[in-house]
């Protein structure tokens, strides 16, 4: 492992030192049904894109849109169905912050929806050697809640969600 600037969880060495970092996509320009209060405005993929973009690394002071983690062709919407699955694809294989950054996704996303929605956020198949056991913790909703009552947990998932300074 290669020493970082203490900007992570921790502030102790970074997992993935220099990450490739990418471009960010434009704003979605608003569109006049969109601001028509009498047209119903459906969820869709790019909609769901916007609201996880810009949740911070938790090692990095890089979004995780910058570091590639989250793309929008990697979002599902059904808003008739009432569902969202995003796949998220952790930078190294063996990042030990994957699970972090999943919670940080669901949380945003609970944050965010109605509660119709039914959420599934997992990795990119085949991108994490623990693919399936950190799949399977958020995919618990017991597991999930019972890390959101970590009040440390619950600290480092909001600095990912808050807004850069």
């Amino acid at each position: 492992m290669v020493g970082g600037g203490g900007g992570g969880v921790g502030g102790g060495l970074l997992e993935n030192a220099n990450p490739l970092i990418y471009e960010r996509s434009g704003e979605r320009p608003v569109t006049a049904g969109e601001e028509d209060e009498q047209v119903p405005d459906s969820i869709d993929a790019r909609e769901i894109f916007d609201l996880i973009r810009s949740i911070n690394d938790p090692e990095h002071p890089l979004t995780l849109e910058e570091l590639n983690v989250v793309e929008q062709v990697r979002v599902q919407v059904s808003d008739p169905e009432s569902t969202v699955a995003v796949a998220f694809t952790p930078t190294i294989p063996h990042c030990s912050m994957a699970t972090l950054i999943g919670l940080s996704i669901k949380v945003k996303l609970l944050r965010s929806l109605p509660q119709r929605f039914k959420m599934d956020v997992h990795i990119t198949p085949g991108t994490h050697a623990s693919e399936h056991a950190v799949n399977k913790q958020l995919a618990d909703k017991e597991r999930v809640a019972a890390a959101l009552e970590n009040t440390h947990l619950l600290e480092v998932v909001n600095q990912c969600l808050s807004a850069r300074s």
